[in-house]
């Protein structure tokens, strides 16, 4: 018979009971499981404690059941409060601002770390304030010259105030690309064709940044222009064939004018180097000229002193002295016999110049210069054979 059967001695099988008091809860030997009524009536009896509840005992559903419930009540409004305090923390990353609106209304800037606002009151936007964003443009322009090119743009920004970004514009990006084109059409309107497609692109970019900088703060939208890079400007592809032939013709005229320029700065030092030297030349020689006829006065009054004194002597002198110079220049010799009516002549300029010499068939030609003293030699025995033959002719005269 099971313990609990109807009619049986239920109660002495409970097994929830133990010793002489079996059938009673809570008794002195109960080995049973706690009782869950009395658990949850201490609970709200402590809670009622703290939160200034009643103090009546009884069961979830006895007696006591609007103490119990209030006391419930309470606790699940702690949990709620903890767990709706435990949704208000978060964190702001380096790179990011939060953005506090307070029941939709702004309220503040948060800055990175572990931050604490009331959920469901705050809501907090996270911006990227580091983060180099990129916006690219391309399309057709008219320039100042009424041509048309094809500018292709890149403009490089970061949002420099997240409250104007994420309130003041409800697009800011969108912002940015109207107002990116707007300053590349007027930039290139006022700027001619040449220009845009050679060395001008630096400047249109500076241009185009400012412009658009001044755009972007004046409808607030937090964004700083970090740098325009202008990537393309060329022709449309239709005449593009055309203008590559321009350019490279401007390119070959630019070259010419570089070379005419570099030939230019190496012939007009050199043509001054010699204009210089001819002058310190004709510096020089008059110099020289200048020291010479001073010389040659200063030794004619010398000698017109000399002459003074002695005309004779002096007059045999300079005429010594002038024959022996005039003489001296040539390479023909006079020589004038004593006692002979004949003059010999001596070509020593043939002498003293390059003669050939024939030998046998095992000998090869030589060129031989005779030297000073070779000639002196030759003009001595010249001279001899002379008085010899003088000597010759006057004793045949005697005898006749």
């Amino acid at each position: 018979m099971a313990w609990n059967e109807p009619g049986g001695n239920g109660d002495n099988h409970d097994p929830w009971s133990g010793g002489s008091n079996r059938g009673k809860r809570g008794g002195g030997n109960d080995q049973g499981p706690p009782d869950l009524d009395e658990a949850m009536r201490k609970l709200q009896d402590r809670l009622g404690g703290i939160f200034g509840g009643g103090k009546k005992r009884g069961g979830f559903g006895g007696g006591g059941g609007k103490g119990g419930s209030s006391g419930f009540f309470v606790v699940l409004i702690v949990l709620a409060a903890l767990f709706w305090a435990g949704m208000g923390f978060y964190t702001v990353d380096q790179q990011e601002r939060g953005i506090v609106l307070r029941l939709g209304k702004y309220h503040d800037t948060v800055q990175p770390g572990l931050q604490w606002n009331p959920p469901l009151i705050d809501e907090v936007q996270k911006v990227n304030t580091t983060r180099l964003r990129t916006y690219d443009h391309r399309s057709l322009m008219l320039t100042a010259d009424e041509n048309i090119v094809d500018v292709d743009m890149t403009v490089q920004y970061v949002v420099s105030d997240p409250a104007q970004f994420t309130l003041k514009v409800r697009d800011p990006s969108d912002s940015l690309a109207q107002s990116s084109e707007s300053a590349l059409r007027h930039v290139v309107g006022t700027s001619d064709m040449h220009g845009i497609l050679t060395e001008g692109r630096d400047t249109l970019a500076l241009q185009v940044q400012a412009r658009l900088q001044s755009y972007m703060d004046n409808y607030t939208t937090g964004l700083t222009i970090s740098k325009v890079n202008i990537k393309n400007a060329q022709a449309p592809r239709q005449v593009q064939d055309a203008f590559d032939d321009v350019i490279k013709a401007r390119e070959d005229e630019q070259r010419a004018k570089n070379e005419a320029e570099a030939y230019a700065n190496g012939i007009v030092p050199e043509a001054r180097g010699r204009a210089q030297r001819l002058l310190e030349e004709s510096n020089a020689y008059r110099e020289e000229v200048v020291a010479k006829a001073t010389g040659e006065a200063s030794r004619f009054k010398a000698l017109l002193g000399e002459y003074q004194k002695a005309p004779r002597v002096t007059r045999e002198r300079l005429y010594i002295d002038t024959m022996q110079d005039v003489m001296g220049r040539t390479g023909k010799v006079m020589v004038d016999v004593e006692g002979g009516n004949n003059m010999m002549y001596l070509p020593l300029d043939r002498l003293t110049s390059q003669q050939p010499l024939t030998g046998g068939s095992n000998t090869t030609n030589r060129n031989i210069r005779l030297d000073d003293e070779t000639v002196r030699q030759i003009t001595d025995q010249v001279l001899e054979e002379s008085r010899k033959r003088t000597q010759s002719t006057s004793g045949l005269r005697e005898g006749r």
